[in-house]
């Protein structure tokens, strides 16, 4: 038995993620209309009466613009935590709206979900880990800087969505406003392509077999850049760039390892929530 897991979308324009087995699944942030995941979905084969709930990870536009819809049409249940649901301004049936804790597993069906605090400017950001079968996928998107809650999960996981969004040279180069590139790279931003690669290759396990390198920016970034950089270090791990226009192909992840564990970490401290105006990635 796997889990399948695809980047519906992924970049500044919309951000939404799918993980799921035979029968159940999850999406990781609506980022995109209600109509364009519906169709993204069906282009892969993938039903939306599979989809049991939406995680979200926190308030920016590029990861809830779609969820109203979606919500009402499907009457899916969202886990998401009160700071993000009111700094959103989403106004759900009180029935649907479901907080959850760090470190702390949901049980969707036969998934198990994790949520787990970041650095990122936003007011209660969050991470997740999915796990199903002795099987573990991550998404490690819209992350400041690789924490220890980043790097202790990222260990733990057959196939991660791991975001590469800028290259340094880039970036100090073109035209943004000097308070933006700091906003970028200042540990409450984005990951640079050197960071992710450097998380890679220090703390991937033996056994990840996929890597889907996520949320590149349109400006200051290349999917060409990436995917040659860390074709280079891949070893075993298949690399896959996701696009910011459409959809990945569905990658089934299968795993004969031990399950993952996850040790309390209720007592490490929470990264502290910073509230910026942030954008143009």
């Amino acid at each position: 038995m796997s889990l399948f897991i695809t980047s519906l979308n992924s970049g500044s324009n919309g951000n939404c993620y799918y993980v799921g087995n035979e029968t159940e699944a999850v999406l990781v942030d609506a980022g995109i209309s209600c109509r364009e995941i519906e169709m993204r979905m069906k282009r892969l084969g993938l039903l939306m009466e599979k989809v049991k709930a939406v995680f979200i990870s926190h308030e920016h536009s590029d990861h809830i613009k779609g969820l109203p819809t979606l919500v009402k049409k499907y009457r899916l249940p969202v886990y998401i935590t009160d700071a993000t649901r009111r700094n959103g301004k989403l106004d759900f049936e009180i029935n649907l709206i479901n907080l959850f804790n760090a470190h702390e597993a949901v049980n969707i069906g036969n998934l198990s979900v994790t949520a787990f605090p970041k650095f990122h400017d936003a007011s209660d950001p969050y991470s997740f880990v999915i796990s199903y079968n002795k099987i573990c996928v991550g998404v490690f998107t819209d992350i400041g800087k690789p924490c220890k809650n980043v790097i202790h999960y990222f260990k733990q996981c057959h196939a991660a969505f791991l975001e590469a969004n800028y290259d340094e040279e880039m970036l100090q180069n073109g035209n943004y406003p000097s308070h933006l590139k700091k906003r970028i790279s200042g540990g409450l931003g984005h990951l640079s392509n050197t960071e992710a690669l450097e998380l890679f290759i220090m703390h991937k396990p033996h056994f990840m077999s996929h890597l889907l390198l996520t949320h590149l920016s349109q400006n200051n970034n290349s999917p060409e850049v990436v995917e040659e950089i860390f074709n280079t270090h891949a070893g075993n791990v298949q690399i896959t760039v996701a696009s910011r226009f459409h959809e990945t192909e569905v990658f089934h992840i299968g795993s004969k390892q031990v399950p993952p564990t996850f040790p309390d970490l209720k007592r490490h401290k929470k990264p502290a929530p910073t509230q910026l105006s942030f954008g143009f990635v």
